[in-house]
């Protein structure tokens, strides 16, 4: 994973080498192609096998379809992924198109290192409007999203039904989920726990927030939430560390890369819902279900539809037409919607949506996020500069604290304190 100091001070170099070229005269006008000579666009991706898979289908129909242009595509693993952007950024590269992560897009969009698609051609038409803010910063548009995600709590019936356990039905509260956790834990007698640590998931923590009418973040790009909220998060679980309702921090880490979930070690994970596919593949379950995460509030869930990833187009790239006309394919063909099915997420355009078959898991995931439309609120804007860095810490801490080396007052002054010094440094 690459270091915060460090990608702080690459990208900064890349944005003075950006300004000392656009000063020197030698930015150039987007150019375009044709049939007999056509452009390249590199586009970049991270992602597994199947994922290139499909990718590189889509992109064989995308030129087929437009012959003046040809579409180089490469990919890799997660964390390497912004090693290379980081150091591109600083060389002036970035590709000309690249798959993108909402963590990361403040960063490089408030760098200007990202073109604003709004001054572009990609049609939007068929998106729900709340969901096109995640992709802007102060009026300008970085990122578009090409599918959707939402939280779930997973749970395997077959499981539950081993240790007489009834099925959830989703219309929970905090007390009633712990007490669900703890029952399997206590059935499941050392050879199946409850489940990991949700309080160690910073999105599941802003869900609680939004629960509670608490922003994550100000419009200052301040924290929005006190100390005593986070203690009152991590304490959530308190009482079942160390207990047959949370798997241990060792034995979690004695099964990656697989999560302990799709290692059948618990009987449930609370994470996104287009995970299904791979929690599958994983555990070799015949069956897996989704239901809506806990709230003490019965109509307000705090859940959201998060765009899964985005299609951002590089500030310096000399094909701005192209990468456009790749970027609205990518999100609106219906058929890239039959490549990806729901592997990247559900579909976020509507056309393309409609346009693709869903069965099997595939449905399953569509129909959970159908089933809690009527929760759903507008989705969050992009986190502040370093947010990434934050995420993991706050998973760091929280497996700290499973491990018993910090309290829950130890682990929010450490937290707090990694916040705020970020923050300062970015202010």
């Amino acid at each position: 994973m690459i270091n915060r100091r460090n990608f702080l001070t690459t990208v900064a170099l890349g944005t003075a080498s950006a300004a000392f070229l656009s000063a020197c005269g030698q930015s150039s006008p987007a150019q375009t192609g044709s049939a007999q000579n056509p452009v390249t666009i590199n586009y970049t991706w991270w992602g597994n096998d199947d994922r290139a898979e499909r990718t590189r289908k889509a992109i064989a129909l995308f030129e087929s379809k437009n012959p003046d242009i040809k579409v180089n595509g490469n990919f890799t693993d997660f964390a390497g992924y912004w090693q290379k952007r980081a150091t591109e950024a600083a060389g002036g590269g970035l590709p000309d198109v690249m798959q993108w992560d909402l963590s990361y897009l403040r960063d490089y969009g408030q760098r200007n290192q990202l073109l604003d698609l709004g001054t572009v051609k990609i049609n939007t038409d068929a998106f729900d409007k709340s969901l096109l803010p995640s992709g802007q910063i102060r009026g300008k548009t970085y990122g578009i999203p090409t599918s959707t995600n939402a939280f779930a709590v997973y749970y395997d019936p077959a499981k539950l039904k081993s240790l007489g356990i009834a099925e959830p039905d989703g219309s929970w509260n905090y007390k009633e989920f712990n007490a669900f956790l703890a029952d399997v834990g206590q059935k499941g007698n050392g050879t199946l726990f409850g489940g990991t640590d949700y309080t160690g998931i910073w999105w599941n923590f802003n869900i609680w927030l939004r629960q509670n009418n608490i922003k994550a973040f100000t419009d200052e790009g301040k924290l929005g939430f006190s100390k005593d909220d986070l203690k009152k998060w991590w304490n959530l679980t308190a009482d079942l560390r160390g207990t047959g309702a949370i798997v241990g921090e060792d034995k979690a880490t004695q099964l990656l890369p697989k999560s302990p979930f799709g290692s059948n070690v618990t009987a449930t994970e609370v994470t996104w819902d287009n995970f299904m596919a791979g929690y599958l593949a994983d555990s070799g379950a015949k069956e897996l279900k989704l239901v809506p995460v806990p709230s003490d509030d019965p109509v307000n869930l705090g859940l959201f539809l998060k765009p899964s990833m985005l299609m951002v187009a590089s500030a310096k790239t000399k094909y701005k037409d192209a990468a456009a006309r790749f970027i609205d394919f990518m999100v609106n063909d219906p058929e890239v919607g039959q490549i990806f099915k729901t592997s990247r997420g559900v579909p976020a355009s509507k056309t393309q949506r409609d346009g693709t078959t869903f069965e099997g898991t595939d449905k399953l995931v569509v129909d959970y996020e159908k089933s809690i439309e009527k929760y759903l609120k507008d989705a969050p804007e992009p986190p502040i500069v370093g947010f990434g860095t934050l995420e993991s810490t706050f998973k760091r801490v929280t497996q700290d604290l499973n491990y018993g080396k910090l309290t829950v007052d130890g682990a929010v002054d450490a937290w707090f304190k990694e916040a705020e010094d970020l923050i300062k440094q970015n202010a």
